[in-house]
């Protein structure tokens, strides 16, 4: 039989063997004074490297699974922000800024969101919303169209890049499919007080405005249909109807701004010459403004 250990409880001595002796050495008590001790299993070290090595996996994984879920719960919502914030720019481009009620607002403008190619044809007459940006190309281009008091606007997406980083925007055309009713400019990471100048009132006034706040009207495609509208610092070379002045010291990203005009503009040229070759009577509504063919396709790409 294993010798146990046996605790005096008058002196605190210990004593280890079968039994308890049958009086204390110490104190003289007799046996009935000592207790038994129970002998624990021995534990984890907390000092050691093992229990910090697991401590730490055991919390990683706790942390991750409960971000998981908090991103899980949090995704819609966050998903509802990034479409209303994709409305508010789109309807920046139609002048219509710093609203209460955004989403209400884009529901009473934006009458269809088609998808066309560059050849003039529809795709598809609903679902242009939903095209992500690395999606789009010739054969998959997403237009908004849009009523203003009895007007339709046209209103074009836009992807590019600028000294830092990406750019982006909208540009609005009246119906006749060519001249400038409004814009929208942003970007990731370019320079405060340089590229980032496009993303203001000010610049993107240009499009639609003189120096003293009056109305004036910028043109998007030349008489052959190429896009003649040109950002430049000073006079330029593009004739007074196409040009825009750039942002001084934003060289860069300006120039990144015409390559995104130039070539996410030209196109839509094909659709939109078909709406000002064949007009649609005024009582039909933009939903139903369809150029001469459509082009039937199995699935449209969704965001």
């Amino acid at each position: 039989m294993a010798a146990k250990k046996y605790v005096c409880k008058v002196c605190g001595y210990v004593h280890e063997g079968k039994e308890a002796p049958s009086a204390c050495p110490v104190c003289k008590v007799g046996a009935s004074e000592f207790k038994a001790v129970e002998e624990g299993k021995k534990g984890l070290d907390t000092n050691s490297d093992i229990y910090a090595i697991i401590y730490s996996a055991v919390v990683v994984v706790i942390v991750a699974f409960l971000l998981a879920g908090v991103s899980s719960l949090l995704s819609p919502k966050q998903q509802d922000n990034i479409r209303l914030d994709k409305k508010k720019q789109i309807l920046a481009s139609l002048n219509e800024r710093n609203l209460a009620d955004a989403a209400a607002k884009y529901d009473e403008l934006i009458k269809a969101d088609y998808v066309v190619n560059a050849e003039g044809n529809v795709v598809a007459q609903e679902g242009g919303f939903e095209v992500k940006n690395e999606d789009v190309n010739d054969g998959n281009l997403p237009l908004y169209i849009a009523e203003i008091d009895g007007a339709r606007k046209y209103i074009i997406p836009m992807t590019g890049n600028g000294l830092w980083g990406g750019i982006w925007g909208y540009i609005a055309l009246n119906d006749d499919c060519n001249t400038i009713y409004g814009v929208y400019f942003s970007h990731a990471s370019e320079t405060p007080g340089l590229g980032a100048e496009i993303a203001g009132d000010k610049f993107q006034n240009r499009f639609t405005k003189d120096k003293d706040g009056n109305a004036i009207v910028k043109k998007v495609y030349d008489e052959n249909g190429n896009v003649a509208l040109a950002v430049e610092k000073g006079k330029g070379v593009a004739g007074e109807d196409y040009h825009i002045d750039a942002v001084s010291g934003a060289t860069i990203t300006c120039n990144g701004l015409q390559v995104m005009l130039e070539t996410k503009l030209a196109p839509y040229y094909n659709y939109l010459k078909s709406l000002v070759a064949a007009p649609v009577v005024e009582t039909v509504p933009a939903a139903e403004l369809v150029p001469a063919t459509e082009v039937a396709v199995e699935e449209n790409v969704e965001q």
